[in-house]
């Protein structure tokens, strides 16, 4: 099986993408991408978010236009995603895109395809072919009787193979569906078939509570096999919490090191302070740490330290007072009113004299 290590790296606006480069974290921007203003100024908070690369729609010659503007006033990487019209992909390259989101099989003759990779490969531009279950051939689907991880795979490695025939070999691969157990084992049969760096996510994931979750399960499911090079979680809701659910997952498999995680206890019988809002106050005051640090949360100072030893600072409530600890050692007890400051000042104090 081929997994991150070892995937075929291709690069966008300088960077890397499989070969065991660290995984990234794009989104697709929702403006109208004609309107350049609201375009830059989403664009911008989703840098300041996180995000790595930033998709959009090109549905007309006019949005394609504005790609020129666009890309004149932002340095992140930009991915025009393309449908139907060859013609269109060809004018985003020209504008200055770093990669194209196309499916081959959808633009038309062969003829079409090769003037397309033909443009890409003169400027050094990568192509991601996406697959999804929602667009498969009707040939595909009465064969295997619907949506399968051996159709989607089958349509996968015919559209690589249509570009390989071109000699265009910079190419990334999605393979999703809203369904979990489907995804994942499409990405399982890809990679014990091709080396090509992918894309991973779970399409129309839902909303952002259920839709998060349903990503979080389907994206570390995939992970945890050392598969995804590149990633996207799909949420109707605001980019902007794509991007953070993105991160945090990365976080949580352990694939990303920067900025602080929270870490807390759940709430019980034993708990005598505020729990729930002593962590949510200590996340909304980590957003800004930029170091990889964790801070434990805990709601009882009993087990609390102990629990927590691996943390690099935390609290431990007790009934009206807390302990503030550092590597599992007890700094001071404190009112239960003052943790969270002394929690901070400690963790500055720290950081500045690092």
């Amino acid at each position: 099986m081929f997994t991150r290590e070892n995937t075929r790296q291709i690069k966008v606006r300088g960077i890397p993408i499989g070969g065991g480069s660290p995984v990234t974290v794009q989104s697709m921007t929702n403006t109208c991408t004609q309107d350049v203003e609201s375009t830059l100024n989403q664009i911008r908070t989703l840098v300041s978010t996180g995000c790595d690369m930033v998709r959009l729609a090109v549905p007309d010659s006019e949005a394609a236009e504005a790609l020129v503007k666009i890309r004149k006033q932002t340095d992140i990487p930009l991915i025009a995603d393309i449908h139907f019209d060859y013609k269109l992909a060809i004018q985003a390259i020209e504008a200055g895109v770093d990669k194209l989101r196309i499916n081959p099989g959808n633009i038309g003759e062969s003829s079409r395809v090769k003037a397309v990779a033909q443009a890409a490969k003169e400027k050094g531009i990568p192509v991601r072919v996406g697959v999804n279950a929602g667009s498969l051939k009707k040939e595909l689907l009465a064969r295997y009787g619907g949506p399968t991880p051996e159709a989607l795979v089958e349509s996968a490695i015919a559209e690589v193979d249509l570009l390989d025939d071109l000699d265009f070999h910079d190419v990334c691969v999605s393979i999703k569906s809203s369904n979990v157990p489907a995804t994942l084992q499409s990405y399982l049969l890809f990679a014990e078939k091709r080396n090509n760096s992918l894309h991973i996510g779970i399409t129309e994931a839902g909303t952002l509570k259920y839709g998060t979750i349903k990503s979080a399960c389907g994206i570390g499911a995939i992970l945890s096999y050392g598969i995804g090079d590149t990633l996207r979680v799909s949420l109707t809701s605001d980019p902007v919490e794509e991007v953070t659910a993105g991160i945090s997952i990365l976080k949580a498999m352990g694939l990303r090191k920067s900025g602080a995680e929270v870490i807390s206890c759940p709430t019980c019988g034993r708990t005598a302070i505020d729990i729930i809002a002593l962590a949510d106050a200590v996340e909304r005051r980590a957003a800004h740490i930029k170091e990889p640090i964790v801070i434990a949360v805990m709601g009882c100072v009993v087990n609390g330290p102990g629990e927590a030893r691996e943390a690099d600072y935390g609290i431990a409530g007790g009934k009206g007072t807390g302990l503030l600890f550092r590597k599992g050692e007890k700094i001071r007890t404190v009112p239960e009113s003052e943790l969270v400051d002394e929690l901070f000042a400690l963790i500055e104090n720290d950081l500045q004299t690092r």
